[in-house]
């Protein structure tokens, strides 16, 4: 597993480097000191883990990761102030840790993402699976979902679904008829269950049906056939491509 480490602290940076290369599993793909700099060097990178200080010289890394976000990795936050913990957890963190850094406690962080990632491979596989089965019993087209909202329960055909979008736990489902229907669940939970009928997650806050993708603009977007225009994050866009090649 890659790991990215983000902390302006000389000191702090060196004590962090000793821990992390007793890991055999870990590979330090780079470090920096600035906001600036991660924000480059993140999505090129694509590490598996980053630690990342929260307030650093040039900013904070809460706005770094609303910028690029926190789709494929996974972060343990650096702090020395504990009022920073419901942010961090609220923003997707996977952990934090109050300076000074006891590396018992880095340690077994690291360890906790070691097996997350580990279990995270194995339901993508089974994912795979499910998706060829479900596609060759030609099930995609005739699936429906149930979709709860605050007023009501709509039952819609998973095809008349163009896209995803989600909102602060929230998640808008876009459909066909021109429609849109509110329910209060994270998009996570739906991505799983849409995948398998041509379904992608190209960005934090997107889930499409590429049954609808009518052009991909390399800016980072894709136009659907509404001409609504839907980002593509930086780490998402070979997988967007691919997807695209591969499309029958």
């Amino acid at each position: 597993m890659k790991i990215y480490i983000l902390e302006d602290e000389v000191r702090i940076l060196q004590h962090i480097l000793q821990i992390v290369k007793k890991l055999d599993y870990l590979e330090i793909v780079g470090t920096a000191g600035e906001i600036a700099l991660a924000k480059r060097e993140i999505p090129l990178l694509k590490p598996d883990i980053i630690l990342a200080d929260i307030r650093l010289k040039d900013g904070d890394s809460f706005h770094l990761f609303d910028e690029i976000g926190l789709t494929d990795f996974q972060v343990i936050f650096l702090t020395a102030y504990d009022q920073y913990a419901i942010q961090a957890l609220n923003l997707g963190a996977f952990g934090y840790l109050l300076k000074p850094i006891d590396e018992i406690s880095l340690t077994a962080h690291l360890n906790k993402c070691y097996h997350h990632r580990e279990q995270e491979i194995l339901d993508r596989q089974q994912l795979a699976i499910a998706k060829e089965h479900y596609l060759a019993q030609g099930l995609a087209a005739s699936k429906r979902i149930a979709l709860k909202s605050l007023e009501y329960i709509e039952v819609v055909a998973i095809e008349d679904i163009i896209y995803c979008k989600s909102d602060k736990g929230y998640t808008t489902f876009y459909l066909n008829s021109g429609n849109q229907v509110l329910v209060s669940k994270g998009l996570k939970e739906y991505e799983n269950l849409l995948t398998p009928f041509g379904f992608l997650r190209c960005h934090q806050s997107y889930l499409v049906n590429f049954k609808y993708v009518k052009k991909y603009y390399r800016e980072g977007y894709l136009q659907m056939e509404n001409k609504e225009n839907i980002l593509v994050s930086s780490r998402k866009k070979e997988e967007v491509l691919r997807y695209l090649e591969n499309i029958a």
